[in-house]
């Protein structure tokens, strides 16, 4: 597991662990960075991997020496069931703590979050207040992210760097998954490989992240992890009026659609609509029994508000759509079925607005057999 935590002051990169309140038997020491953004300096960023851990296990920690706060989180099962929370676009507004709240009373493993996090839009305090708000639920489960627009936070001639806070910030697993890049990368959590892609970094066949998508799906072994499951944040399937025609869609559908559905991946989970759809099995614009699943939940809560037009008439593609604020949770149960539910800001937690079992295609169906 890796901890991060920023301090305004100097201190020692050190976790010290345990598996009782008050008790840290174990002790690691990390790395520390930090930032400049034109007249912005970040405080010191703590960077430690602690470990190994026993799987579907409680673990209590303090960031630093002389630290007093402790902090508890759980790792996830080694093996099914296992329940992911899942959210795009989340902010800092109300409803966004409408979202933080429900997906708290969830009993979630591990939370996805397919892009745009902070929306500090080159305000760099709004990534501490940011920090601040997560912090909460991101001490107690494993949060892992990938990039969306607001993540850039480029400016021609005066900041040329793009993703400077968000890779300082929300340091991803990249190296272990044989990736050169924060933006994306994969890995492995009970019996599901999930697989982090970059809307806003080259995708063409020429590219590294291409390059290294083509390797990563070649090594799944279906035995260890048989359900892939893709993060992008520009959805390649949208019946919404926001965001219709950007290449970061479109272009990168192009490349890639083709690689994770010879992969037979089965769930493509994308944000950056403010609003909940989701599709059937589908390729190349089409129903395909092997084709993934793809959803948007990029409905988190951030303050740009709501997505709220749709394209008429529904495409028989589009399934349950609706331009309301949540969250989703997808519990793999087994090698073969896979529940998913959508939870709405507005209803109770346990009340589920869209929910459908997931089976494997392959189970019944030959030709969805993966293909090398």
């Amino acid at each position: 597991m890796r901890i991060s935590w920023i301090t305004e002051t100097s201190t020692q990169a050190t976790v010290q662990y345990g598996t009782s309140p008050g008790k840290y038997e174990f002790s690691a020491d990390g790395t520390t960075s930090s930032y400049s953004y034109l007249t912005y300096d970040s405080g010191e960023i703590h960077d430690t991997v602690i470990g190994p851990l026993k799987p579907n296990s409680v673990y209590y920690y303090r960031c630093g020496i002389d630290s007093t706060r402790e902090f508890s989180f759980k790792t996830p099962p080694a093996q099914f069931p296992v329940k992911f929370a899942v959210v795009g676009d989340l902010g800092q507004t109300g409803w966004t703590q409408s979202t933080l709240q429900h997906i708290a009373e969830s009993n979630y493993d591990m939370l996805l979050l397919p892009g745009d996090l902070s929306y500090a839009d080159l305000n760099q305090p709004l990534w501490d207040s940011f920090g601040r708000l997560v912090e909460p639920l991101a001490s107690q489960r494993p949060w892992m992210v990938t990039q969306g627009n607001h993540e850039i936070e480029k400016i021609p001639l005066i900041h040329n760097e793009p993703f400077t806070a968000y890779n300082a910030r929300w340091r991803m697993p990249f190296e272990q998954s044989g990736s050169g890049s924060n933006l994306f990368y994969s890995f492995n959590v009970a019996g599901v490989h999930v697989i982090m892609l970059g809307s806003y970094t080259d995708f063409d066949p020429k590219s590294a992240q291409f390059k290294w998508l083509e390797a990563d799906l070649r090594k799944i072994d279906r035995n260890k992890t048989p359900w892939t499951v893709v993060l992008i944040h520009a959805p390649w399937y949208n019946s919404n009026t926001a965001h219709q025609g950007e290449k970061e869609s479109i272009d990168m559908k192009a490349s890639m659609e083709g690689l994770l559905y010879r992969a037979r991946v089965d769930v493509v989970f994308a944000g950056h609509v403010h609003a909940y759809e989701r599709f059937t099995r589908v390729y190349n614009g089409k129903t395909d029994n092997c084709g993934p699943v793809h959803i948007t939940i990029g409905d988190g809560g951030n303050r740009e508000g709501l997505a709220s037009k749709y394209i008429d008439p529904k495409p028989d593609i589009s399934i349950f759509r609706e331009a309301s604020f949540g969250h989703g949770q997808f519990e793999v149960v087994n090698a073969t079925h896979a529940l998913w539910t959508w939870h709405r800001n507005d209803d109770d937690s346990v009340v589920s607005s869209d929910s459908v079992w997931f089976k494997k295609p392959s189970i019944s169906d030959p030709a969805c057999k993966v293909k090398t």
